[in-house]
């Protein structure tokens, strides 16, 4: 398993993770240490300090927004003239150094109070980029979404003009798999994105599941714990990889795996037997996938296996190796006279 993480829109350098080495990078490669200083040298001053985006004080998120708004026709007081209701325009931005987003943004208006069932009532939605509201004077919970990120603030309306801005402390983050520097996967890949807590049962939650290769998930700025399934059984690589605001990181998981097809044959480079039900077990003698045909295919995790193989009542076992990105076919020999399986033949 390995992981290798970019960050284009944060720094230029490239960082990379092997089992749970550090690789180091050429802006990091090992270089012959510096002669000690004289203690007559003069000590220059030191440069302004690279600012940390994690070490910001707390954005806010929810604030006065200066905006060129206001409604058709007002009253003396700055009212919306004739009407009962207040004006609510808003918009949003990653962070506060970001322009502010013209598309994707959600916006949803609650009641602050629940109605019958005990659930916030869902008073106005828009979607887009700026959204515009009239409501009643009262009390309202405004949840702002892009992506999978998202930010709920309160406010209380009166018979006015109010201008938000709301900031997200937003980022995103683009999921890639291969085998190695060389072969991309782009097919048979899935990405699973969870929160980094744990429940009460021991599992993480859900955020976002079955991501194509790709995608961008735009996601609050925190660490996630991604995990990157190849295939349908064994070939599982998980990371955990921090999003940054107003950032997009990319992410490379690497797999160890190859595809494997089965196939029970009377001689060697012979016609498949149909009807066949397979069973792949680990070295431990646990089942890793299970199928029935006569050419399954699975993408298996490197490493030893032991095949069953069921045909017309008799029983054939053998062993395989699967060696990273050598996909091939695995050929069982069935015996005539025995059930006792001839060594598989790979091709």
């Amino acid at each position: 398993m390995a992981i290798a993480l970019a960050l284009p829109s944060a720094t230029s350098g490239m960082f990379g993770l092997s089992g749970y080495a550090w690789a180091q990078s050429e802006e990091t490669a090992v270089r012959a240490p510096r002669e000690k200083p004289s203690p007559e040298e003069l000590v220059s001053e030191p440069e302004a300090p690279v600012e940390n985006l994690l070490d910001r004080p707390p954005e806010p998120l929810f604030s006065d927004a200066l905006l060129p708004y206001a409604p058709a026709t007002q009253g003396a007081n700055g009212f919306p003239a004739g009407a009962s209701e207040g004006v609510l325009y808003l918009m949003a931005r990653l962070t506060r150094d970001t322009e502010p987003l013209t598309n994707g943004l959600v916006w949803r208006i609650y009641s602050e109070t629940t109605n019958s069932d005990g659930k916030l009532e869902l008073v106005a939605k828009s979607e887009g980029g700026n959204g515009e509201f009239r409501l009643d004077p009262g009390v309202y919970l405004i949840h702002t979404g892009y992506g999978y990120a998202t930010a709920v603030n309160r406010i209380v309306m009166g018979r006015k003009v109010e201008s938000k801005m709301v900031i997200l402390n937003a980022g995103g983050v683009k999921l890639n798999a291969a085998l190695d520097q060389e072969t991309p996967l782009k097919a048979n890949v899935k990405f699973d994105v969870y929160g980094m807590e744990f429940n009460e049962r021991g599992e993480r939650r859900l955020i976002v599941g079955d991501i194509p290769p790709e995608t961008i998930v735009r996601l609050n700025a925190d660490t996630y714990h991604i995990v990157s399934r190849y295939g349908e059984t064994n070939s599982v690589v998980r990371a955990d990889v921090q999003v940054l605001p107003g950032k997009l990181t990319e992410a490379m998981l690497y797999h160890d795996a190859a595809e494997i097809t089965l196939k029970l044959v009377n001689e060697g480079g012979g016609e498949a037997i149909a009807n066949t039900s397979w069973s792949v077990l680990s070295p431990g003698g646990d089942v890793v996938v299970e199928a029935t045909g006569a050419f399954p295919s699975f993408v298996l995790a490197t490493g030893d296996y032991e095949v069953i193989a069921r045909n017309n009542g008799r029983l054939f076992r053998d062993t395989f190796e699967v060696k990273n990105g050598d996909d091939r076919e695995v050929e069982v020999l069935a015996s005539s006279r025995s059930d006792k399986a001839a060594p598989a033949k790979v091709n």
